[in-house]
């Protein structure tokens, strides 16, 4: 019907993780989990088969046929241990089937697999990835039942539990004659459409039948016409145990061309009378009772989904109760009376029915409801109903609307009281019996929980948990809601001896063969429990230990010293201590156990474990923990101090070597030392440096090249090895004098240490040779002090005759660095390298410029016979050209003190100017408007009150006017306001462009041009050009971004189907 128009959705499934400190399993080698406190058991879902689970869920809560499948031998349907013969006749289908419900009913594991049952389908791993619809499903599994159940007793059991007959029946209206059509079909096959309606009202309904829409239809028994109108109906002629009803909630848009899921209410009542609809209305009421007992319930879209059932244990085989307790129900009188308060629908007609006239306006009936209840529709119903004009018109069967919709009433039938027998079941009038009313209008009886078969459960594929009967009210409507229903017959009553037992009529194989996978899980249970829960233990004997130089050490070898144990970690710390006793029959005396830990110094104790009755998961003893035993005091007649603040910490100890100490090029010797955490520091410095000195510490990481040392003042000397953050595997230097001030070192463990020091690499480029120096440096020292460390021992060129270079990362030499600079000047970092060359260094206030000529330089290159220049920078990568209209520039770190300006003259009377000249300005004293215009007014010989000047933005188009001022300010304001034109918003600089206007020619003060005008009409053409090419690219993009998001991608269709053998 849909193929596979769903996708899973997996947002249900949890993944189960190993808990913290147990060991990890293989998935494969852990039993199933047993049952949960429900007692009963799901199914896997194998990706895509939510629906499948569903569905047999329903048929396995429904006793009669799974007794009629289980009544079925080995004699009629074959033995799966035959199925590989070739001919042998195994009706494979119904053994899968009651193999899989004899596992759902005494299996011990929390969900049951459908592989074995979906490979009797012929089902590959493609097909069981794909999700189908539930209404296809069970067509096609109860036409392969009723194919593979041939020539067995159990060829009508399909049949015999839901199959009826329906009969169509058409009515004229000339001579009231009846023309009926018997089908006999599937009640599963009786679908209703979903548009917001009750079920009852999609059972009873007639359909008016035109004739222009139907082909010649003649009353020929009696009046011989066409029928010009009929009514068409459908009457059931028999009833079947059970019945089976589709709501047809996915549809397709004509006009949008998609399907679509109808997510309107649509009631159902939990017990249901069809008299009204049979063809025969003699029979007791009992014979037309039915009672829901599973609803299968979609969530999501028509796109994708899933499915889970809402099932009635009608055998009390689950354990219906809460985690927190058994679930009670409230008092049968207070739910219904609180019910009938909220409804709405009663309320309404409540209000109508009190009214003297037949129809109010719609907004006084909203007015009389808020005097009635206090509280307005919006406030208490909108949420939930929607608008209250909405609301009145999805009831039309109930409320009556004037011809303008303004008004509305009650029809007529709905004016009469209400009555109820003493089973609580509506009494209807003559005019009724046609119009079934139900629950969501008079609350049908609830079926208390103490009675039986009476609990319901929702059955989530594995997931297993207890409801109520009212969440079922939840889905009649939205995204998640009733997609198929199924009722049994109220008069089917189940034999005492089934209630509360699994093993009812099961076959003795299969009651057999669960005894014994039961058994089987159990065992694995067991040794996966005995794996997971088991840790293993190192047990250090004291015996096998002395200590010395701070740890504890093995007298044998480590395998000897060390006895494992294996025990479950949910005994308590007595029965470890029992099975150490039980281990070392030999032991005398007080037994101590000891958490060990072993660190680079060796065995170290830690916490002493106390408390016999706290169990090792308690403690959190972890798995591969090592214990010590010993008497709680000595170790081989030491006294051994335990605890965090006493571990061990090995120390490299590094000092100075003398000139031919370790041979060539050694400039340090290393030696480790134990000390414990709690050591002074003062007592560490006197045990290695008995005469005195200095101790530096490394504050780079122990496994990484040693470059930050710190020096310890003598006030931490009151701190503890620990508080100073040494630990193992960290170096400290002794220094046997305050007096170090560089150490020149080429190789070695260390490269340089400091207290306030830095160091450098020096490459010596006035060599043939090149020759790295380390040097130590003062931070605060100056650079002609480092040049005179690399050349004094060279003893090649004096430092007046050398300067200092940095070189970059590809070896490139950078710019000299003044030689008046400090290194934290010079943005020199630790490790920098310098390169010492010929020449002379600039001081800070010079700028070093290299001028390369043509046959050396590619740079520089000649256009026609003259020359060019262009800037460098320090890594020879060429800037642009210097062109004569930029024959003033400035270099990096030079300030430059003159300003070249290129000044033009206002033509009086016209939007023009003269052509420009140069005008140089000294700004070495002040970069002020005022000294500007001032300059420029000596330019043009004019007094500085009767011009205005403005700055020239070409890539704009405008004039920015600098400020007039008509009078010189005073010093003092002046040195206060100090507004450089290099300066936000102005931003002079070489080359600009300034406008000057003479105010004794021409008054008006409009610096722009007509070039201007043109430019900026330009501009702003251009931009919206920009604009409405940006905003159809934006367009664009949210048009195909919607047609790639309404564009899914959806796989290909795929008809469901199950092969069955032939056995006719």
């Amino acid at each position: 019907m849909f193929g596979n128009l769903f996708e899973e959705d997996f947002s249900f499934i949890s993944n189960n993780h190993c808990e913290k400190g147990k060991k990890s399993k293989p998935r494969d080698s852990e039993p199933p989990a047993p049952r949960d406190f429900t007692n009963l058991s799901g199914i896997k879902n194998q990706g895509g088969t939510c629906y499948l689970n569903s569905l047999l869920q329903t048929l396995l809560f429904t006793p009669e046929f799974r007794e009629a499948l289980f009544s079925l031998g080995p004699e009629e349907l074959g033995s799966l241990d035959n199925s590989s013969k070739p001919d042998a006749k195994v009706r494979i289908i119904p053994l899968q089937l009651q193999r899989l419900f004899a596992q759902l009913l005494l299996l011990d594991q929390q969900a049951a697999s459908t592989t074995d049952l979906t490979e009797s389908f012929g089902w590959n791993s493609h097909e069981e990835m794909r999700q189908h619809d539930v209404q296809e499903l069970n067509r096609i599994l109860f036409s392969a039942l009723e194919s593979s159940l041939v020539g067995t007793s159990g060829h009508d059991l399909i049949n015999r539990l839901y199959h009826g007959i329906v009969v169509n029946q058409i009515v004229c209206r000339e001579c009231k004659n009846i023309s009926e059509r018997q089908v006999k079909e599937d009640i599963l096959e009786m679908e209703t459409l979903v548009m917001s309606v009750r079920l009852l009202q999609s059972f009873g309904g007639k359909k008016r039948v035109d004739h222009s829409k139907v082909e010649t239809l003649f009353c020929i028994t009696v009046c011989l016409q066409l029928f010009k109108i009929i009514l068409q109906s459908a009457k059931l002629r028999k009833l079947p145990p059970f019945l089976t009803i589709s709501l047809l909630r996915f549809n397709f848009d004509f006009e949008k061309c998609e399907r679509y899921k109808e997510t309107s209410c649509y009631t159902f009542p939990i017990q249901i009378n069809l008299r009204p609809f049979c063809e025969q209305t003699e029979m007791d009421d009992s014979e037309y009772m039915y009672e829901l007992f599973s609803v299968i319930i979609h969530k999501g879209g028509c796109y994708g989904g899933h499915y889970h059932v809402y099932i009635r244990d009608v055998d009390e085989l689950g354990n219906w109760q809460l985690k927190d307790g058994l679930i009670e129900d409230e008092p049968l009188g207070d739910t219904e009376n609180a019910k009938v308060v909220e409804n709405p629908l009663v309320v309404l007609k409540g209000i109508l029915s009190e009214e003297e006239s037949k129809q109010i306006p719609v907004d006084q009936l909203g007015q009389k409801l808020l005097e009635k209840k206090g509280v307005s529709w919006n406030k208490k119903y909108r949420k939930e109903y929607g608008a209250l004009r909405k609301y009145l018109q999805n009831h039309p069967h109930i409320f009556q609307f004037s011809p303008d919709e303004n008004k509305v009433g009650l029809k007529e039938k709905h004016k009469l009281p209400f009555k109820s027998d003493s089973q609580g079941q509506d009494l209807q009038s003559p005019s009724q019996k046609n119009d079934v009313q139900w629950n969501s209008e008079k609350n049908p009886t609830r079926l208390r929980a103490s009675s039986a078969g009476c609990h319901w459960f929702d059955l989530n594929d594995s997931k297993v948990q207890p409801i109520k009967e009212k969440d079922i009210e939840k889905q009649f409507q939205g995204k998640e809601s009733a997609y198929m229903l199924f009722y049994r017959k109220s008069q089917l009553k189940r034999p005492p001896e089934a209630r509360g037992n699994p093993r009812y009529q099961i076959p003795e194989h299969l009651l057999n063969e669960m005894n014994a996978a039961n058994t089987e899980l159990q065992k694995k249970r067991a040794e996966c429990d005995s794996a997971n829960n088991g840790i293993d233990l190192h047990l250090h004997l004291s015996s096998c230990y002395k200590f010395h130089n701070g740890a504890l050490h093995p007298s044998l070898t480590w395998k000897e010293s060390v006895v494992d144990l294996t025990i479950d970690r949910r005994k308590t710390l007595g029965d470890l201590r029992q099975s150490v006793f039980q281990m070392l029959e030999s032991w005398e005396g007080d037994m101590i156990l000891s958490i060990a830990k072993p660190l680079p110094a060796g065995l170290h104790l830690y916490q002493i474990l106390d408390g016999d009755e706290l169990t090792l998961d308690g403690i959190e003893l972890a798995d591969g923990a090592d214990v010590f035993v010993w008497n709680g005091k000595e170790v081989g007649g030491t006294k051994v101090m335990t605890g965090p603040d006493h571990a061990p910490v090995v120390v490299n100890v590094l000092r100075l070597a003398e000139y031919n100490e370790g041979g060539k090029g050694q400039h340090f010797t290393e030696s480790q030392h134990v000390f414990s955490c709690s050591t002074k520091l003062g007592d560490l410095r006197r045990a290695l440096a008995p005469l005195g000195g200095i101790i530096l510490k490394n504050g780079s990481e122990p496994d990484k090249e040693a470059k930050n040392w710190e020096v310890f003042l003598e006030e931490d000397m009151k701190e503890t090895v620990k508080s100073v953050g040494l630990t193992d595997g960290c170096s400290v230097l002794i220094l046997d004098s305050h007096d170090q001030s560089f150490v020149n070192v080429s190789s070695g463990n260390l490269t340089a240490f400091t207290y306030d020091i830095s160091w450098l690499q020096v490459k010596n480029y006035c060599r043939t040779e090149e020759e790295e120096k380390h040097l130590l440096s003062q931070i605060s020292s100056y650079l002609n002090y480092v040049i005179y460390l690399s050349v004094f021992p060279a003893l090649l060129v004096t430092a007046n005759d050398s300067c200092l270079r940095p070189v970059s990362g590809n070896g490139k030499l950078l710019s000299p660095v003044p030689e008046d600079y400090t290194v934290k000047e010079a943005e020199l970092k630790m490790g920098s390298l310098l390169g010492l060359c010929r020449g002379k260094a600039p001081t800070s206030t010079q700028t070093a410029l290299l001028l390369l000529s043509f046959p050396y330089v590619c740079f520089c290159f000649s256009v026609g016979d003259n020359w060019h220049l262009r800037r460098i920078d320090w890594c020879y990568e060429a800037g642009e050209a210097l062109s004569q209209e930029n024959s003033l520039f400035s270099l990096p770190g030079d300030s430059p003190h003159e300003l070249l300006l290129r000044v033009q003259m206002g033509i009086p009377g016209e939007r023009d100017y003269y052509d420009s000249t140069d005008l140089v300005w000294d700004i070495s004293k002040e970069c002020t408007a005022w000294a500007l215009r001032q300059r420029v007014a000596s330019h043009y010989f004019l007094p500085i009150d009767k011009i205005e000047i403005a700055k020239y933005f070409a890539e704009k188009f405008e004039w920015l006017p600098i400020s007039s001022w008509t009078q010189q300010i005073s010093k003092r304001k002046r040195k206060k306001k100090q507004e450089s034109l290099q300066s936000a918003p102005y931003h002079l600089k070489d080359g600009d462009i300034i406008g000057v206007k003479n105010l004794l020619l021409d008054d008006t003060k409009d610096f722009s041009t007509v070039r201007d005008d043109v430019g900026k009409e330009k501009q702003r053409q251009l931009a919206f050009e920009k604009k409405k090419s940006r905003q159809t690219e934006r367009l664009q993009d949210h048009v195909f971004s919607e047609e790639k998001l309404n564009i899914k991608h959806r796989k290909p269709e795929v008809a469901l189907s199950i092969n069955v053998g032939v056995f006719r």
